[in-house]
């Protein structure tokens, strides 16, 4: 059994919304041999609360206009650390960076296919580590400026 071409349209639209918003790293797996629930996933991520909930209201936004459909359940909003929008077909993730890390769902799903995405949204991979780093150098950078001015 594969994805079904619903299922195929809603992930392509909201891996395209995400992307729009800036998501890190988006992937999609088919499921659909493994789950009866659901036919694909789809997993999304970003460095804040705020922007977790702006990709999220884009991907709803988007996949209601263009699409018509509504998800049946939506979990995850007070924390914004990762929220899930189930639409029956498909099921979309999109965490927080932090969460992305620790819970890391590409490791129960890589055996499943992965679905291709648009290009916009495969150009988000290595997005989140790129991210990391630049903080990391950051946060260094700032904290030898600090250090630098004590010893004056």
């Amino acid at each position: 059994m594969t994805a079904t071409d619903r299922s195929l349209e809603l992930i392509s639209a909201a891996a395209q919304a995400a992307a729009d918003k800036l998501a890190h790293d988006i992937i999609a797996y088919d499921v659909s041999d493994v789950l009866s629930i659901t036919d694909a996933f789809l997993l999304a991520s970003a460095p804040n609360d705020r922007q977790v909930k702006s990709i999220v209201d884009e991907i709803e936004e988007r996949l209601s206009k263009e699409l018509g459909a509504k998800p049946v359940r939506r979990e995850g909003d007070r924390e914004a650390r990762w929220v899930l929008l189930d639409y029956i077909d498909i099921v979309v993730h999109v965490q927080h960076s932090e969460e992305r890390v620790f819970y890391a769902l590409e490791r129960l799903w890589k055996d499943c296919p992965e679905i291709d995405l648009p290009e916009e949204a495969r150009a988000t991979r290595g997005k989140g580590a790129e991210h990391t780093q630049r903080t990391q150098a950051a946060e260094e950078a700032s904290g030898l400026r600090e250090l630098g001015g004590e010893m004056l």
